[in-house]
């Protein structure tokens, strides 16, 4: 188990066209969101579907590629790192956010 990483893969759907900009650094960044379904039973036999939001980011060159080929509602495969961060809100309060760090994806239809 000495090879134990943080590693994730998804595959969903875009809610939103990707937000991308170029920071003052020089650095370029997108922002998205995908949801993942899973649909099951429940105890009691019924059907329920789970959809989960993931908030993706990619820097640089995967993000000059994500604003060009992801668009809202695409179905998307995507592989990176699961990162946790907090910050404080313009409101004075302290946030949390978990993200994944996009190191490829691949478009699917």
């Amino acid at each position: 188990m000495n090879n134990l990483r943080n590693h994730v893969q998804l595959i969903g759907n875009l809610g939103k066209d990707v937000e991308f900009r170029k920071l003052d650094n020089g650095k370029a960044i997108a922002r998205a969101t995908i949801a993942t379904k899973e649909v099951f039973r429940n105890s009691k036999g019924e059907k329920v579907v789970d959809v989960q939001w993931h908030n993706l980011v990619g820097w640089d060159s995967i993000a000059e590629i994500m604003q060009v080929l992801l668009k809202k509602g695409k179905q998307v495969a995507v592989q990176g790192k699961l990162s946790h961060r907090s910050f404080e809100s313009k409101d004075g309060n302290r946030r949390h956010i978990s993200e994944i760090i996009v190191s490829e994806f691949m478009p699917m239809g």
